[in-house]
């Protein structure tokens, strides 16, 4: 490998949703250095788009600083947890001390609304830190992922040919995370300036209903998928039946509450002004999937999501 003589980006949760494909994105084209750091040994296989990769434990602030030795840029997406401010905050800490030049920080759509909901009001608590600090940076507020539809099967795809969950009649601009991370490339590498402190929310290009997901899946699968608006309730019963903890399950029911008055329903034209692209439609991201070989009606899950709060 030619040894690249730019400046150094670390990346924090690399085999993330985004990150793995940030990380994607900027090694193959960037002549940066592109640093990512893994809390976990079994991540280290995963990464697969990397100039260096460095060991990371949250619970011991040491390894954070040896991780920030000589980074220019960081792109900073920590997993949604009760102890999401304090590992970010230490994140941020270390990044002054370091000399970090500039902040990329992946928030939530929503994080500045009041009284909004706890995962969006953990999020603009990070955000905090991070204008408190000085450090110049850019928010990124995406909505939830087309991606939160796929990585395990659902139970009651295979077994009711539905999708199950207490979404109403709401709308929801899902964002590709492919185009979440050409945004992200693109501020991270782009005109520094152009983008000093500035806050995108970052939507797909059109708000649709699970009715409507529905029916989509169905003609891009052949196999004949129905909607069912399920209670609350039912929806904590089947995430507990799982294993899901009741931290999790709670803000879950919380953001779909939300949901159901068209909360998320808004869309912008950030990614198709940042990258110059139009943003993936559902449609093309089902479509891409399967020609990808892979099998939707064995590999959808609809609780996913809720596991990963994006």
């Amino acid at each position: 490998m030619t040894r690249k003589n730019g400046s150094t980006i670390l990346l924090t949760d690399p085999t993330g949703t985004v990150g793995n494909a940030v990380a994607t994105r900027l090694v193959s084209s960037d002549q940066n250095i592109i640093r990512v750091a893994v809390d976990t040994k079994d991540k280290v296989g995963k990464i697969k788009h990397a100039d260096e990769i460095v060991d990371i434990d949250y619970t011991r602030p040491e390894t954070v600083a040896e991780a920030m030795d000589n980074v220019d840029r960081l792109f900073l997406r920590i997993p949604p947890s009760d102890e999401m401010v304090d590992i970010s905050s230490n994140f941020v800490e270390k990044a002054k001390k370091s000399g970090v030049k500039f902040i990329v920080k992946l928030s939530v759509m929503g994080a500045d609304v009041e009284p909004g909901y706890t995962i969006g009001r953990l999020h603009r608590q990070v955000e905090k830190v991070i204008e408190e600090s000085g450090i110049p940076f850019v928010f990124l507020r995406p909505n939830s992922f087309m991606q939160n539809f796929v990585t395990r099967s659902s139970e009651t795809l295979k077994t009711q040919n539905a999708i199950c969950l207490p979404g109403g009649d709401a709308k929801i601009s899902l964002v590709d995370a492919r185009d979440v991370a050409a945004v992200t490339a693109e501020v991270l590498t782009g005109n520094g300036s152009q983008h000093l402190n500035k806050v995108y929310d970052l939507t797909g290009p059109e708000a649709l209903s699970h009715s409507q997901f529905a029916d989509i899946l169905s003609k891009e699968t052949g196999r004949k998928i129905s909607y069912t608006d399920i209670s609350g309730e039912d929806l904590r019963d089947r995430m507990k039946k799982i294993g899901i903890v009741d931290w999790f399950i709670d803000n879950a029911l919380e953001l779909y509450t939300m949901y159901r008055s068209d909360y998320r329903s808004q869309t912008t034209t950030v990614v198709e002004q940042l990258t110059e692209q139009e943003p993936i439609s559902f449609s093309q991201f089902v479509s891409n999937y399967k020609q990808n070989g892979l099998s939707w009606p064995n590999q959808l899950n609809f609780l996913t999501g809720w596991l990963k709060f994006e």
